[in-house]
């Protein structure tokens, strides 16, 4: 089964992107490949005012691939994902994200690369690495975009999750709607379908020029502490490999 649907609506306006591998919906290599490769195939398309990223199934996502942050696999990851929400923030047209169910880890990284988070009531929202002994990298540099600095680093440190209406209280989550794909898409029509594309792709280059270049600059940076520094410790891979193994992790602070 492919990992993802992408097709247009409203005589090219609109890019539809679903996130097809219910119910968890894994970002793994495959499905950031597909993803990138579909905003790579529609980033040239001049009548686009905006982009809908939902997913099948009751989850958006339950993160990435845990097996894909051993030691073995890890750079690659973090380069092809870093890589995916450098193509996010710069996109044309924004991204608008509708969630359902969980939002975790590498999930939520990929949301938060987006624009105005449409949430379901059941929506969960949370950033678990830690609790596997790592730290999510790309959500350290986005959140603090999204929430307050001490908001994020709760997130961040505690790995607990959220549920919509403490999301939407934080600035997290835009609009809390019964069917957020609904409410997304009257977003797009009331706001975004009669502007002009060229117009709102300088108006997005002006308003995250300092962002992108922040952004940039910050997952190189995380990244070479993750996998110098945090790769190099006892426990990160302790954390990992008992996740893998269904134990409790035994950590020994090194």
């Amino acid at each position: 089964m492919a990992p993802l649907k992408d097709w247009l609506e409203f005589d090219g306006a609109l890019l539809r992107l679903r996130l097809s591998r219910p119910k968890a919906n894994i970002v793994d290599a495959e499905m950031i490949a597909a993803l990138d490769g579909a905003l790579l195939a529609h980033r040239a398309q001049t009548t686009l005012r905006g982009v809908l990223l939902d997913a099948e199934g009751p989850n958006f996502s339950f993160g990435a691939s845990v097996e894909e942050h051993l030691p073995a696999q890890c750079a690659q990851m973090l380069a092809s994902l870093h890589a995916l929400i450098v193509a996010m923030i710069e996109f044309p047209a924004p991204v608008l994200v509708a969630v359902r169910g969980q939002c975790l880890g590498g999930g939520l990284e990929v949301a938060l690369a987006g624009g105005p988070i449409f949430a379901a009531p059941d929506a969960q929202f949370g950033q678990p690495e830690m609790k596997l002994g790592v730290f999510a990298p790309a959500a350290s540099v986005l959140l603090p975009y999204r929430v307050n600095q001490p908001f994020a680093e709760d997130l961040l440190l505690s790995g607990r999750s959220i549920g919509a209406e403490e999301a939407h209280a934080a600035g997290l989550v835009h609009t809390v709607f019964e069917d957020p794909e609904t409410a997304a898409l009257a977003y797009f029509n009331e706001h975004l379908a009669g502007k002009s594309a060229a117009a709102m792709a300088c108006a997005l280059a002006a308003a995250r020029g300092a962002m992108i270049r922040d952004v940039r600059q910050r997952l190189a940076e995380v990244e070479r502490l993750y996998l110098d520094r945090l790769m190099a410790t006892r426990d990160a891979n302790e954390g990992l490999t008992a996740f893998l193994a269904k134990r409790k992790p035994q950590w020994e602070h090194r």
